[in-house]
């Protein structure tokens, strides 16, 4: 749960440059991504306890066995998207809410799906005293949003076994989808490329380890 009163002193926009500059030593260096990472604070994505690890460049516990992903995780992640402004973006695992806003921050129309009752409802008291308007759903990511389809990106923030063939039929022709797959501990991270309704181009970007994407029904807990 994020801290109630949502302030952004000095100090945290100091330890964010940080965080940033830090990032940018591991190869970041789309400046789209990187302005909005140092705008979005993330410190309002963590309870008030926590909020002293919230600018170190780790993953950290969000509860219901979820996390708010490593920074520069979310950075290469969002790099590899390639957003623009007024593109509509379908994100499967809301989770803190922390990467819906950086591609909102982008300019992004952000359309989200956590099928985690305690942390949509969490985001869901949090997403008005933030500055975005963020579309979220809860239910299941296997699934998307085919009422809002198409999409111009897609991205999922948990560890998918495979590629979800309802989600890529959700994305437009010239469109992007960015996903960890995996069935194991470690997954490859996976750009796919939409040419046409029958033909896709995948390249990988590299290992790296997520939380599962879970599966069927939302799950209450």
């Amino acid at each position: 749960m994020a801290p109630t009163q949502l302030s952004d002193t000095f100090r945290h926009k100091g330890l964010r440059q940080k965080l940033i500059d830090l990032i940018v030593s591991k190869g970041i260096s789309d400046k789209n991504v990187l302005d909005a990472m140092n705008i979005v604070p993330r410190h309002f994505f963590f309870d008030s306890s926590f909020l002293e690890f919230a600018y170190e460049d780790k993953a950290f516990p969000i509860g219901s066995g979820q996390t708010i992903s490593q920074p520069y995780t979310v950075a290469f992640q969002t790099e590899l998207l390639k957003v623009e402004k007024g593109m509509r973006v379908l994100e499967v695992g809301t989770g803190s809410g922390y990467q819906a806003s950086v591609l909102a921050e982008m300019g992004a129309k952000v359309y989200t799906i956590e099928r985690q009752k305690l942390l949509y409802d969490n985001l869901k008291s949090l997403n008005p005293a933030l500055s975005y308007r963020i579309r979220l759903f809860y239910g299941d990511g296997y699934a998307g949003l085919p009422a809002y389809a198409p999409f111009d990106r897609i991205l999922i923030t948990a560890a998918a076994p495979f590629i979800p063939e309802a989600l890529v039929k959700q994305l437009k022709t010239g469109g992007i989808f960015v996903a960890p797959i995996g069935k194991n501990d470690i997954q490859i991270m996976t750009r796919i490329v939409k040419l046409s309704e029958t033909e896709i181009t995948t390249e990988t970007h590299g290992a790296f380890r997520f939380v599962p994407m879970l599966a069927d029904k939302a799950k209450d807990e």
